[in-house]
């Protein structure tokens, strides 16, 4: 059973269903970041502690893929998705209803943490149930859906707080991944080629060391750090910016700039198909580039530029992010490895990243102002970038050696 090939109604299912997942489980990750103005103003926090209601959610969230990816081993793919979007769509809506600022950080914590039953296990669900040929460019569609959900999530807290307050934009958030947590309990096909790994404290001592022993999965590992480090360091401290001179945008209008993450969809998509092509490890340099000179551009004081190097800046991060996140199980099962822990020791670094540069942006923007944060997003994108060219010389293993 070679798995579910492009044009039959399982490669759909299961494309439309992680698609949905994807737009749930970012939307609610981000569902603050668009309202951090709203929330440091409401609650009289700084623009470094209104942070902390992204980098912590990030942070639980990398925290407890560390064992949402092995527990996908035993129990399965699937019973844990749908287990993981039920649960964060509860969480979402007592967000709304938090009594204060340190309520709704714990809330936002236990977010994350609920939240990492679909990362853990997507990519290696993928891997399992569709046909080899095609594991890049659908890697490539199911992050294209989260760029989408990145996007949903703070279009739709930005405009909600906008006429309504921070608390009904949570709500809204809620709805959205309730109805796309149906959607996935209605679509996707159960596991067919799943096999459960050994259990045991030793065997996942063992297989975690394996994960953490070839250099090109390490190598993946930082290169999801950085690259993700870099965007929620500019999009993070991105509405402080808007807010003041020359721009003076409210919340609403400001999370528009949002709308760009749509390009982000689209580059995962055609990024994953060059690689299908020409090889991941020829495209992957290829994204870090255009990242950067994204990252440069936003240095302007016209809003229209700022607008394209916000667009060029996503499109190479989620071209990076969509060939990485593909790579990873993909290399880890040609190197007899487990694909749900290296999946998850990937998104573990990745949003730990997240968390740790998110953070660190407020205070490059207190600091520095936006060309410190500029300034640490280029550094980040730099050390992905050299990250990706040494894996141009590292062996492949198995599958794809000649790519």
């Amino acid at each position: 059973m070679e798995g579910h090939l492009p044009g039959t109604t399982g490669y759909r299912r299961v494309v439309v269903a992680l698609f949905a997942a994807g737009v749930a489980t970012f939307a609610l990750l981000y569902s603050t970041q668009a309202i951090l103005p709203e929330l440091a103003a409401q609650f009289g926090v700084s623009t470094a502690e209104s942070t902390l209601s992204v980098s912590l959610t990030t942070l639980g969230l990398g925290v407890a893929l560390l064992v949402a990816g092995p527990l996908s081993d035993v129990v399965g793919r699937t019973r844990l998705i749908h287990l993981s979007l039920t649960a964060s769509a509860v969480v979402a809506a007592a967000c709304a209803l938090a009594p204060g600022w340190p309520a709704l950080m714990v809330l936002r914590s236990l977010q994350g943490i609920t939240l990492a039953g679909l990362p853990a296990v997507a990519t290696a669900y993928l891997r399992e149930e569709l046909h080899p040929s095609t594991h890049a460019r659908a890697a490539g569609l199911y992050v294209g859906g989260t760029a989408l959900g990145g996007m949903a999530g703070r279009l739709l807290t930005g405009a909600v707080a906008q006429a309504a307050g921070w608390r009904w934009a949570l709500a809204a958030a809620a709805v959205l991944g309730l109805l796309c947590a149906l959607t996935v309990r209605v679509l996707l096909p159960p596991s067919r080629r799943f096999a459960a790994a050994p259990t045991g404290v030793r065997a996942l001592l063992r297989g975690s060391l394996r994960a953490v022993s070839d250099r090109g999965l390490l190598a993946l590992y930082g290169i999801g750090g950085c690259s993700m480090g870099a965007l929620v360091a500019v999009f993070n401290t991105l509405g402080f910016r808007l807010a003041g001179a020359p721009f003076h945008l409210g919340v609403g209008a400001a999370g528009l700039m949002f709308l760009v993450y749509p390009i982000g969809s689209v580059s995962s998509a055609v990024f994953g198909r060059l690689a299908d092509g020409y090889g991941r490890r020829t495209v992957t340099p290829l994204g870090c580039l255009l990242a950067v000179v994204g990252a440069l551009v936003t240095l302007s004081s016209s809003l229209p530029v700022l607008v394209l190097g916000l667009a060029l800046l996503t499109a190479g991060f989620f071209a990076v992010h969509g060939v990485a996140s593909g790579w990873v199980p993909a290399r880890a099962y040609a190197g007899g490895v487990s694909t749900g822990q290296a999946a998850s020791l990937y998104l573990f670094t990745y949003y730990l990243g997240s968390s740790v540069f998110g953070s660190l942006a407020g205070r490059a923007w207190t600091e520095a102002g936006w060309p410190g944060v500029v300034a640490l997003a280029i550094l980040l994108l730099t050390a992905t970038g050299v990250l990706a060219l040494l894996l141009r010389r590292t062996p492949a293993l198995g599958e794809g050696r000649s790519r």
